[in-house]
């Protein structure tokens, strides 16, 4: 991690990263990015309509422009997509600019989010053949390790409300500064 003052949020889909990391934004007086929501607003569709048409490699080239983007500023908190974790230099860069907190649940919440909200659906394609909570724990199992990877703290999200999230976040955050 480096001295400027960026904070991102991993984690997978239904984690809180979004929530969160509004909550951790409004605390600090920082900028707030949704890195999937300004990927999808530069690009004029959906993330399901991005997959759709130019498939997960040309997401995945968009998602990757949209982290370097967004690490190049300062005094902001930036929740990324779940996957963009599974791309090395996505890795590095959030390594090598800032603080990156992995946010957790098990993959029985996580998709019990997921379905509960209506417009992911609509937003975000299956990544799986199987969908449903089979996907969950497939990407999970192969998504674990790199957020492990590049996490300077993990914070478990289960039964939290969002400004208790915040609040471990920042407080790791103020260890990891000092």
């Amino acid at each position: 991690m480096t001295g400027r003052p960026l904070i991102f949020l991993i984690g997978y889909r239904g984690t809180g990263k979004t929530t969160a990391g509004r909550a951790v934004a409004d605390r600090l007086g920082w900028a707030f990015h949704d890195a999937d929501a300004e990927l999808e607003a530069a690009a004029g569709r959906t993330i399901a309509e991005i997959f759709a048409a130019e498939g997960e490699p040309g997401f995945r080239d968009r998602e990757s422009r949209t982290l370097a983007e967004l690490s190049s500023g300062a005094n902001r908190v930036i929740a990324t997509g779940g996957g963009v974790i599974l791309r090395p230099q996505n890795r590095e860069i959030l390594r090598a600019t800032g603080f990156v907190a992995w946010l957790t649940a098990s993959p029985e919440t996580l998709w019990d989010r997921i379905s509960g909200d209506a417009t992911t659906a609509a937003r975000r394609p299956n990544l799986t053949a199987a969908g449903g909570l089979d996907e969950v724990v497939r990407l999970l199992a192969v998504r674990e390790p790199l957020y492990r990877d590049v996490a300077d703290v993990a914070v478990p999200t289960e039964g939290k409300s969002p400004d208790a999230v915040a609040a471990a976040i920042l407080q790791a955050w103020g260890a990891a500064s000092v």
